[in-house]
């Protein structure tokens, strides 16, 4: 089992920089950093909460769950 974070791709669509972001949900960028690669092994629901409040988004368009074997396939960027 494994918890996708697809905070790259909600940046992405609300055209925000990494430090932007950082600064508005309060954690460093190294931190965000985790969060985006994947490396992160838990997010707590305060950081949760900053962070759909920032992007105006829900918990599911952030996080997703791919089950153990598939292939990961990452959500391609709506075109405009």
């Amino acid at each position: 089992m494994a918890v996708v974070v697809d905070l790259d791709v909600m940046l992405a669509r609300r055209k925000m920089s990494v430090g932007e972001f950082s600064r508005r949900i309060g954690l460093t960028p190294a931190n965000v950093a985790v969060l985006k690669n994947g490396r992160a092994k838990a997010v707590r629901f305060s950081t949760l909460d900053a962070i759909c409040r920032v992007l105006e988004c829900q918990p599911g368009d952030v996080l997703r769950w791919v089950p153990d074997g598939a292939a990961e396939v990452s959500h391609p960027l709506p075109v405009a």
